[in-house]
């Protein structure tokens, strides 16, 4: 009984901060920030933030644009987009972000 009591306490538990964490991503709290750009970035509408886990991605999406500090693990805008294809690619690479570290409302 003890065991049965504990395992759904705890998939309450896992259930409210699943909610929860949902429920931050559509307040906006788990988007690019630009407060905690790294100052790696050019200025200009996209940016990279502090939340960047390394995956690579927006550096395969748009090589022209993201380079990657070896040294800190983290990717940055090296290049703002210059034509519409990289704008396109710039879009596709924060759209696709698995973190949401990547903004477009940068200066």
């Amino acid at each position: 009984m003890c065991h049965e009591a504990l395992a759904a306490a705890q998939t309450g538990c896992q259930l409210r901060l699943a909610f929860n964490a949902i429920g931050d991503h559509i307040d906006g709290q788990f988007m690019a920030d630009v407060a905690n750009k790294y100052p790696e970035n050019v200025p200009g509408k996209y940016y990279v933030d502090n939340q960047c886990i390394d995956c690579d991605l927006c550096r395969e999406t748009a090589p022209d644009n993201f380079k990657r500090n070896d040294d800190g693990g983290y990717s940055f805008v090296y290049k703002q987009p210059a034509s519409p294809d990289e704008e396109a690619r710039c879009k596709e690479a924060k759209e696709g972000c698995p973190v949401e570290a990547i903004g477009d409302n940068g200066t």
